[in-house]
């Protein structure tokens, strides 16, 4: 599972370069074709009327033509980390939403199945009934009839231990989604500290300060924060509602493991 989120995820980043590139020979074009044409109609143009027509070429841009512009102006260098923070976050997210629905289980329906089962001492029909369920509750329960001629207290024991093992891997690859969270802004806030400083330089080269200059530059300095902020936001969602889950199935799991255990010690020969 971890390999197809990380060929789906280096897939859809060689796309996005292909598209960003296309969008750049595209803007190449289109500035060559409008010079050519300024050049030969400079004569029956003017620039009260050149307004409205650019103002209704930026209407009609779409929402991905848009983001790909930022994308562009925010620079390549400093978006495509942020970007690979996201894509990287999200194959994560993936993978631990399709692993945890699948650990949930029916623990009601498995405890109805392993007690007519114990009850009727018919242990290895409990155990093959755990073996055929998927999900951390059935496998700690198998462990539990695995060791039941040893005594509950072994017993008890196992159930505990399996049970730490079982929420290691509910919260595996957690961690690295919460280091993307934090990676995504601290990425963005340095780019455009980046950027402040090569505005500042372009002032003192110009030797003026005006409104032009300062504003152009703090706007793309800027991309690169809103765009880490963004990143930041949309994973922490994501990890937030994975937590949420892995309590559950903890829940779930310590409720189970309580209601098997009283459920041999009642059957206990």
């Amino acid at each position: 599972m971890k390999k197809v989120c990380a060929y789906l995820s280096i897939m859809f980043l060689l796309t996005l370069f292909v598209n960003v590139a296309y969008a750049q020979d595209k803007n190449a074009t289109k500035t060559e074709s409008t010079t050519t044409v300024s050049e030969t109609t400079v004569s029956q143009t003017t620039a009260a009327a050149e307004q409205p027509v650019q103002t209704e070429a930026a209407d009609k841009q779409s929402f991905h033509q848009v983001l790909k512009t930022k994308y562009i102006q925010g620079g390549v260098g400093w978006m495509t980390p942020i970007l690979i923070c996201l894509i990287l976050g999200l194959g994560l997210v993936i993978e631990r939403i399709i692993y945890l629905n699948l650990a949930t289980t029916n623990a009601d329906k498995l405890l109805k199945k392993i007690e007519e089962n114990v009850v009727a001492g018919n242990y290895d029909a409990a155990k093959d009934i755990c073996r055929k369920t998927r999900g951390p509750v059935a496998s700690i329960f198998f462990q539990g009839l695995d060791r039941v001629n040893n005594g509950l207290e072994d017993v008890e024991k196992s159930i505990t231990s399996y049970g730490g093992v079982q929420m290691a891997r509910l919260e595996s690859n957690m961690i690295w989604i919460s280091l993307f969270i934090a990676i995504a802004p601290s990425l963005g806030f340095l780019g455009t500290v980046v950027g402040m400083v090569q505005a500042f330089d372009d002032i003192e080269k110009a030797g003026d300060i005006s409104p032009t200059v300062v504003a152009s530059g703090m706007k793309l300095a800027l991309i690169t924060t809103v765009f880490g902020l963004i990143v930041a936001l949309i994973l922490q969602v994501c990890y937030n509602y994975l937590m949420s889950k892995i309590e559950s199935l903890v829940s779930t799991m310590e409720d189970a493991s309580i209601s098997f255990m009283d459920i041999l010690v009642k059957n206990r020969k």
